[in-house]
């Protein structure tokens, strides 16, 4: 029998690579917004591998615009505090370390259980690095996890960006335009 973990793990591993049975699942509660979110995915979907434990990641998301490491966290609280578990705050900070070294940026997905619409909100872990590229781009846009007054990691699921919100965003473009300051604009929603 799979961990409970696993099955959100699969959930987001199966939305990600566009499987049609999937998204119709989860479209089923979504706002009209969420639902244009999540149908949008097929016509660009990720290679999406499991990660092995050795990792610290549970999955990997690969296309041709965008990468990265994702942590599946699932929970029917609204809050999950790192501070519960040491193995939690090495593994952010082991995350953090190997996703600077490579300038691909770390991703959480949080999953809220028993909840209607899109249920799952994603964060990136806050850091001074530079990333570089589109992924530099990604990184100001994301919510990053908060901490506490004691400095510990703490995520609040409704602080999160909106899954079907991040696949829309990443659709914007082709990035094939002909200006670079416009498509700017269009990403960063500042006029150039």
């Amino acid at each position: 029998m799979a961990a409970p973990g696993d099955v959100y793990e699969r959930e987001l591993k199966s939305l990600l690579a566009g499987e049609e049975k999937a998204v119709s699942k989860m479209v089923k509660t979504c706002s009209s917004m969420e639902t244009a979110g999540y149908m949008r995915i097929p016509l660009e979907p990720f290679l999406v591998i499991r990660a092995a434990g050795s990792l610290g990641v549970d999955l990997v998301a690969l296309r041709w615009d965008f990468s990265f490491p994702i942590e599946v966290k699932s929970s029917s609280d609204t809050t999950l505090h790192f501070s519960k578990s040491q193995r939690l705050i090495e593994q952010a900070d082991r995350m953090l370390d190997d996703c600077c070294r490579s300038h691909l940026v770390p991703i959480y997905a949080y999953r809220l259980k028993g909840v209607r619409g899109d249920p799952w909100r994603v964060f990136t872990i806050p850091t001074d690095h530079q990333f570089k590229g589109r992924h530099a781009i990604l990184y100001r846009r994301m919510p990053k996890i908060g901490t506490t007054s004691e400095g510990n990691y703490v995520m609040h699921w409704e602080d999160g960006m909106k899954l079907s919100d991040l696949i829309l965003y990443m659709g914007m473009s082709d990035y094939s335009a002909e200006r670079p300051s416009e498509l700017i604009g269009l990403i960063t929603g500042q006029p150039r």
